[in-house]
């Protein structure tokens, strides 16, 4: 009896030692959750994401509003002298915008390894400062040279805004609560278009000798960003873990309460074995770090994911081009940029409407996506048929053709719910967020002087694009419930509900699944959102 007993406990040890990692290796919520197995209240639940609302989500959309409005200057500069003022020519001012984006391109998977190894806000801050002191230099060029450079100086500090909003987004919010968070900071460029639309007009009555108004443009935009660089380095959290503005009770309560994500909140070490489904999880957390890099090439949906943001992203070219398109219906500068207002009013309905539409169950963000797609594509094909005599139905079509922007959005919210693992999500965004910025530097050489006025290339373009990544919706969400069918047949493994880990002083304490940070092809619970 005593055998039996001694030789049951050798296997019990033998087993739990072999489920027992570095306390390095795992979530960083694995450390504070371990403490407290205390489940929290819905109201409780309520109290705190409302707390996380008022202190991260009005930064969030500030930023992203500011950001937005800084990359669209190029856009408003051009009705205030901009190209006549540093002699640039059709060609030459598409590589304005196509450079902003190769630069994104080239530094967007370094930014996405440097806000996996630095913390998040700070690294924020950093770029968003140099991204004010760019902006300004701005406005010392005037040549086709020196406004490349600094060009391309924004697109390098851009590339870590958005996968950074992404991540500190899935750090702080459901599933469920992503998409509409996303949208909340992503309608700002709404409002960025509206401000910026005033500013521009009241620049276009000023009247200073030695200093023209597109350049007042960037000194006013690039000091807005300046401060704000400097308040969100103070203030904005790098995780729920370290935030100043939560209790360390509430800190815990915070990684508890996105427990049921399956995903965790970051790890700061880079991992191999993201790129290969590993059997056990103790490979799984220890493997090499070309593993875990490979799972996220293989994985169909990355790819699927990458096509969808680079088709998704050709309309965005009307970014820099929209006022020289309302211009050529035949308004004139003042009336261009009041206008130009509106563009923001459409794109703050239409992003509302689309997170709202995706939000519901029934409906879901691949549905949601296709829906906005209709009346783009309608819109579209509107502006390149419509008599060019009738320029109110030219502009009311442009408007509808904005519904495009909407399914991007959509999208960045449900990037982050598909995907598990922080290396692999830091990864994936890059890949996707790379393709989003192929898809905006190609863009920008449609519009082509010889298709002027009624651009038919550059529209019938965005119609067939619009469509593409319509379909790719469908085919994602197809194959996304296909796979959870299959899980929802697998029998349940247990291997990975006893894993311990070692904290500092050696000690073991048992750690969720939920916070081993693993990707979502290796943990076999994880059910992707539709």
């Amino acid at each position: 009896m005593d055998s039996a007993s001694d030789s049951s406990e050798k296997k019990e040890d033998h087993t739990h030692a072999s489920s027992t990692v570095h306390g390095y290796d795992v979530d960083v919520g694995a450390h504070l959750i371990t403490e407290t197995d205390r489940s929290l209240t819905p109201q409780e639940a309520s109290q705190l994401r409302a707390k996380i609302d008022w202190h991260i989500m009005p930064f969030m959309c500030i930023m992203y509003l500011i950001t937005f409005m800084d990359k669209t200057t190029l856009g408003e500069a051009a009705v205030l002298g901009i190209l006549e003022d540093a002699h640039l020519t059709t060609n030459q001012y598409d590589w304005l915008g196509t450079i902003f984006y190769l630069s994104y391109l080239v530094f967007q998977y370094p930014q996405n390894l440097a806000l996996q190894r630095f913390p998040v806000g700070k690294w924020m801050s950093i770029n968003i400062f140099l991204w004010a002191v760019v902006l300004l230099c701005h406005a010392a060029c005037k040549s086709f040279g020196s406004l490349l450079a600094v060009r391309f100086l924004l697109g390098m500090c851009e590339g870590a805004i958005t996968p950074g909003f992404m991540i500190v987004t899935s750090m702080f919010y459901t599933h469920a609560e992503q998409t509409r968070r996303v949208g909340y900071w992503f309608l700002m460029n709404g409002f960025a278009v509206i401000i910026l639309g005033f500013i521009s007009y009241g620049l276009l009555h000023t009247n200073t000798a030695s200093f023209m108004p597109w350049q007042w443009l960037m000194i006013i935009t690039g000091i807005i960003t300046l401060i704000t660089s400097v308040l969100f380095w103070f203030f904005f959290p790098d995780s729920p873990t370290t935030a100043r503005f939560l209790t360390p009770e509430e800190r815990v309560a915070a990684i508890r309460r996105i427990q049921v994500n399956q995903s965790g909140v970051e790890n700061k070490r880079f991992k191999r074995e993201q790129s290969v489904l590993i059997s056990t999880v103790r490979d799984a957390l220890r493997h090499s770090l070309f593993g875990r890099f490979l799972e996220t090439i293989k994985d169909p949906k990355t790819w699927l994911m990458a096509f969808f943001a680079g088709s998704a992203n050709i309309v965005n070219s009307l970014t820099n081009q929209r006022q020289l398109i309302v211009a050529q219906f035949g308004f004139n500068d003042i009336q261009t940029t009041l206008l130009g207002c509106v563009d923001g009013a459409v794109e703050i309905l239409t992003i509302w409407l689309g997170v709202v539409l995706a939000s519901q169950h029934s409906i879901g963000r691949s549905y949601a996506g296709v829906l906005m797609y209709i009346p783009a594509i309608l819109g579209a094909i509107l502006v390149s048929t419509l008599p060019f005599s009738n320029k109110i139905g030219l502009l009311f079509s442009y408007w509808i053709s904005i519904f495009a922007i909407a399914p991007f959005t959509i999208f960045l919210g449900w990037v982050s719910s598909i995907t598990s693992g922080h290396t692999k999500r830091i990864t994936t965004n890059g890949i996707v967020l790379c393709s989003y910025a192929i898809g905006n530097a190609v863009s920008q050489f449609m519009w082509k002087a010889q298709y002027q006025p009624r651009n038919h290339v550059p529209w019938a373009v965005i119609a067939s694009c619009n469509f593409a990544a319509g379909i790719a919706l469908v085919v994602l969400r197809f194959m996304l419930a296909t796979e959870n069918r299959k899980r929802d047949r697998e029998i349940p493994d247990d291997k990975q509900d006893a894993v311990y880990i070692l904290d500092e002083s050696g000690a073991e304490r048992k750690v969720d699944k939920a916070f081993l940070d693993l990707t979502d092809k290796q943990n076999r619970d994880f059910r992707y959102v539709l």
